[in-house]
């Protein structure tokens, strides 16, 4: 049994009054309140931090199977917990694709084995990710799968698109779609706009992303289905499911920490750095900004990293040459933190953590919600948060294979000191918080 002392407890929704006492006991929360410490309890003292249920990411690349070298199951679900997650959504864009019952079974069996975050499998819309033949999502759902996605890509045609809204509908699982008009982004490498300008580099505009998203959003009017958007980046993609949401349809989207926090210019100032090409690309200052304000008014359902691995070889490549993605499991938690103390506490603090925690929960199939909550009897998955930590990002200590990380040897403040798996504390090798 271990006893959590003194924590200030955010439930999923809100702040409760008063530093209180946390039994828990196996996998499970005991009792939450003023407890009598006892002899056979292990008592660990959270005065000051905050204890919260543990962090969701819905989307992260563990490059397994196929590119285990980048990632595999084991050290990305380490890393995770390291960062902070109890329970992180693989996406299907592997070798061979996550596009039978079968490889939704492999990713769950290789999860249940390592000690780090629960591994959840995202699995593909198309067969193969090739947008002509719907997979079989309802096989799949049942063999555990939580979204259907072929992220990467967008679902190729509207057709597939209204067909696989309207099969998943009873599946209990949603369609996750990249928002990505592939015509306009052909050989795009930057954000189109101050970035392209300068660089003369191939400039990926707001439209691509606008177009899909008002495709999807149509859809679902059409069909009642539930669709995610992921990585949303621009003011006009954000403003078309804010509206479409104030309708009423079934609409969710997320944003990435790096999304949040760096902009266009930053691809300029490191004279283009291949750290920073990422897919959707950094945005303008203003989308940035709107970012936030979507995040405040309640239109970002959640805050993901979008961890995308690659060997140093391969990312250490001239921009144009260089894969897209960021590596950010296990900062991504502190470069919101931070960022959001930079702008001057912009949102209420209840509202970042309901990103972190319920707000993909609610995503998620029915089974897992309970999993954005703390309460008495429920799952003892948890997140230690003490916004008082501050420290340099140091990725030569990671627990991710992957290096490509654009805050390395940057301070941040605000970081995840402890992650409960299950009830057992994640052994980070850097000691405990008694």
């Amino acid at each position: 049994m271990i006893l959590l002392k003194k924590a200030t407890i955010f439930d999923g929704k809100s702040f409760m009054e008063n530093p209180q006492d946390v039994l828990l006991s196996g996998d499970r929360i005991e009792k939450i309140g003023n407890i009598q410490e006892k002899e056979e309890m292990q008592v660990i003292d959270l005065e000051g931090r905050i204890l919260c249920p543990g962090f969701i990411d819905i989307h992260v690349h563990f490059r397994d199977p196929g590119y285990e070298w980048r990632e595999d199951i084991t050290s990305g679900s380490m890393a995770a917990a390291a960062g902070g997650y109890t329970t992180v959504v693989v996406m299907p864009n592997t070798e061979p694709p996550l596009d039978t019952p079968s490889c939704v079974e492999f990713v769950l069996w290789k999860g249940e084995r390592t000690r780090g975050a629960r591994v959840l499998p995202a699995a593909c819309v198309t067969k193969g990710r090739k947008g002509l033949q719907m997979a079989e999502l309802g096989k799949m759902a049942d063999a555990g799968a939580v979204f259907f996605t072929d992220d990467g890509f967008p679902v190729e045609t509207s057709g597939m698109m209204r067909k696989a809204l309207l099969y998943s509908k009873d599946t209990g699982v949603r369609i996750m779609e990249h928002p990505e008009e592939k015509s306009l982004t052909l050989k795009g490498q930057v954000n189109e706009g101050l970035a392209s300008s300068v660089s003369g580099l191939k400039g990926m505009p707001a439209s691509a992303e606008y177009i899909d998203i008002a495709r999807g959003i149509a859809l679902a009017r059409e069909t009642g289905s539930q669709i995610h958007f992921t990585h949303v980046s621009t003011e006009i993609a954000m403003k078309a499911i804010k509206q479409a949401k104030e309708e009423g349809l079934p609409v969710t989207c997320d944003v990435t920490a790096h999304h949040l926090s760096l902009d266009e210019n930053h691809v300029l100032v490191s004279k283009f750095d291949s750290v920073y090409k990422v897919n959707p690309p950094l945005r303008s200052r203003e989308d940035v900004r709107y970012l936030w304000e979507a995040v405040k008014d309640g239109t970002v359902d959640a805050i993901i990293t979008d961890h995308a691995p690659w060997h140093r070889d391969e990312k250490d490549l001239p921009f144009q040459e260089a894969p897209f993605g960021i590596a950010s499991l296990e900062c991504s938690v502190a470069v919101v933190f931070d960022t959001w103390l930079k702008l001057g506490k912009p949102v209420c603090v209840e509202r970042i953590l309901s990103l972190f925690t319920s707000g993909p929960a609610s995503i998620l199939p029915e089974k897992w919600q309970e999993l954005g909550t703390l309460k008495e009897k429920g799952m003892a998955d948890l997140t230690v948060l003490d916004p008082d930590t501050s420290q340099a990002v140091d990725t030569s200590r990671w627990q991710s294979r992957a290096r490509n990380c654009p805050w390395e040897n940057e301070i941040l403040s605000g970081w995840p000191v402890m992650t409960f798996l299950k009830g057992v504390p994640f052994d980070r090798g850097e000691g405990s918080l008694e």
